[in-house]
This record gives C-alpha cells, structure tokens and sequence, in this order.
C-alpha cells in the first residue's frame, strides 16, 4: 500500500493534478485495495481517477494509449504483473509514480517512486526465518508493516515535463536521479 503521503507528494510536483490514470491488476488483491483506497483519497480533494485495470502484461500498450491526453499522471501499484512490465509504462511524457521497481523504473523515465525500502523488508524476512529456525512458532510472531520508506525522484523526467520540483521534497529523498 502507498502510505498517504506517497500521493501527496505526488500532488506536490504536480499541483494542477486533476486526472490520475492508475495502472491496476485489479484481479489481485493488492491491485483491488490500492486502488480503492486511492479513490477513496482522490475524491475530497477534487480529483478524478481512471483505472486503467490490467488482466494480462499485453494489455498495457493499448490501455496506455487510451488514455493518451487524458490524465495528468500515472501511477502504478505495486504488484507483480506491473513490475514484471515496468519496461511498458515509464517515460518522460507523463509524470509516473511507481512503487513497484523503484530504480529500474526511475532511470528509464518515471517521475518518482514513494514505497517501502525493498532491502529492509528482506531483512526483516530473515529476521523472522531466523526465529522460526531457532524454535519459534509461525502463530506466535506478530505481523510487521514496513517502518522504513524511500522517496525517489528522477529530476531529468520531472525537466522534461516541465515540472519543477520543490526544494523541500528534494530535501526529503532518499535518492536523487540526476
């Protein structure tokens, strides 16, 4: 899930955003709640959301060009068809905010990316395989929400957009890609 802030800062690069277009596999379960939550944000502050939901990585093309001139961004949730596509959406002719493959999506073309640090939940991962091999029972460990997030922003797509980048968001990211 995007924490809310995530669309905020969104908002803060992009602050005429009135359309955002949402790159879904609306038939898992992650695609079908972060899409609802993010309508569910959009609404009280004036924002229309067209879902673009996907079924299959072929679908990506035809459904990005139908809605060519239609949104002022694109996000991506985070899941596996949409990472496992990454290479179909990002580019520096909409501004895209990308959980999924932070970096690889980045540097050909996303905006900016606003998600959990991919490396500390695999520690965290084997932090819980490791009490389960010392004798610790599945049930008994509780469940974890990532604690650490990364903001990512490519500054060269946020230029080619004609997007100006606060300085203050650029003070907040852990990653700068010139």
């Amino acid at each position: 899930m995007l924490p809310a802030s995530g669309s905020e800062f969104l908002r803060e690069i992009v602050p005429n955003l009135r359309r955002l277009a949402i790159l879904t596999n609306i038939a898992t379960p992650i695609g079908a709640v972060e899409t609802s939550q993010l309508q569910a944000a959009a609404r009280p502050v004036g924002i229309e959301i067209l879902a673009l939901e996907i079924r299959l990585a072929e679908d990506i093309s035809p459904g990005l060009e139908a809605l060519k001139g239609r949104a002022d961004a694109l996000y991506v949730v985070s899941e596996p068809l949409m990472a496992s596509s990454s290479h179909q959406y990002p580019g520096a002719e909409r501004a895209t905010a990308d959980t999924s493959r932070p970096s690889r999506v980045l540097r050909s073309g996303g905006l900016m990316s606003y998600g959990p640090n991919i490396l500390n939940q695999f520690r965290r991962t084997a932090d819980i395989v490791d009490k389960i091999l010392r004798g610790s029972k599945p049930a008994a460990i509780p469940v974890e929400q990532p604690t650490k997030f990364d903001l990512i922003i490519n500054i060269t797509t946020a230029k080619a957009l004609g997007l100006e980048i606060p300085p203050t968001l650029l003070a907040l990211a852990d990653e700068v890609i010139q």
